[in-house]
């Protein structure tokens, strides 16, 4: 997919090669990782202190005020989504920020860390399937073994985690529907990113989830009197950075990668996640979570080979509204 390099003004941009991959696309996809990583350990902080509904709708609340600073005030009413074009907005907002994050909340109240980063990431490989079908990009065969060998990281990572009691059916079941809700949100996000700029696409999502979580108002409001308030700094920090950050500079790579390729890039998030436990909660990783990190390295890596050859059979024209606030280029012909 050939893009736009996305710095510089419209007169200064210099088109990127098949396959290729602006700066700001990779640091975006690297935020991204780092970040949800950090939701998974922020989750388990809190959870004690939060119910899974509650914990969405305080979660998306500060999210939607956080990136609705950023979106405001460059907001225009022309830019507006109008008739069936909300449609998608709707779907992924209710499926991803609402009934994904509620699904996620719930499992890790039932299951190990390990399991569950290891049923979550079933995801990518659903994406790369639908995108395939769905969005015609095909099913390159670095992508099918990168994503076989990342997921078999996935699965060492979860051997060597805490396997203290049996898997709930119940939690393995809601990680599992949250996994599809996700995969799906993907391939319904990434249209809606040929015409808005990824944060208001990200930020008219979080409102969809917000609203779908009203429900848990009063839980919430009494649960944040009796929270402790490390616990609802821990609540804030999910709202600003794993969601209104992280999700925004996602909708920014999905506007530039395939969707299927950009999927792979979250076998990253169980290893970074077992980085992070162990600086910030001291939980010191087994030899099986430093082995199976590498091997989604690895995973993720040979997914990009032959990304070039597989762009460059498929050119398509390089957009000139492309622009580093996040609008996506235009298909071309």
């Amino acid at each position: 997919m050939a893009t736009t390099a996305q710095t510089g003004s419209p007169a200064t941009k210099t088109p990127l090669r098949p396959g290729q991959i602006s700066g700001l696309g990779i640091a975006a996809v690297i935020v991204t990782v780092v970040l949800w990583a950090s939701a998974f350990v922020g989750i388990r902080a809190v959870g004690p202190s939060f119910s899974p509904g509650p914990l969405t709708l305080g979660r998306l609340a500060v999210a939607a005020v956080a990136l609705g600073l950023v979106v405001l005030p460059k907001f225009r009413a022309a830019s507006l989504p109008r008739g069936r074009e909300w449609w998608p907005i709707l779907a992924y907002g209710v499926m991803w920020f609402g009934g994904y994050n509620v699904a996620l909340n719930a499992a890790e109240h039932l299951l190990d860390a390990g399991t569950a980063a290891l049923l979550i990431n079933v995801n990518p490989i659903l994406v790369a399937v639908m995108a395939g079908i769905i969005l015609k990009e095909g099913f390159p065969r670095w992508l099918i073994i990168g994503s076989l060998v990342a997921f078999s990281g996935v699965a060492v990572i979860a051997l060597g985690s805490g396997q203290r009691s049996p898997a709930d059916v119940a939690g393995v079941l809601l990680c599992l529907l949250a996994a599809a809700l996700a995969a799906v949100s993907v391939i319904v996000q990434k249209p809606v990113l040929r015409k808005l700029p990824a944060a208001q696409a990200t930020w008219f999502g979080i409102l969809v989830g917000t609203l779908c979580c009203l429900p848990f108002s009063g839980q919430l409001v009494t649960e944040l009197q009796a929270a402790p308030l490390p616990a609802t700094l821990g609540l804030v920090y999910l709202g600003v950075f794993p969601t209104a950050i992280a999700f925004t500079t996602w909708a920014y790579a999905l506007s530039l990668i395939d969707a299927g390729r950009l999927a792979a890039t979250t076998y990253l998030v169980p290893g970074t996640t077992i980085l992070i436990s162990w600086l910030l909660l001291g939980e010191i990783p087994t030899i099986w979570g430093l082995v199976g990190g590498v091997i989604c390295l690895a995973g993720v890596a040979l997914t990009r080979r032959g990304s070039g050859s597989r762009s460059g059979s498929r050119p398509r024209k390089a957009s000139k509204q492309s622009s580093v606030s996040g609008t996506p280029p235009e298909p071309g012909a």
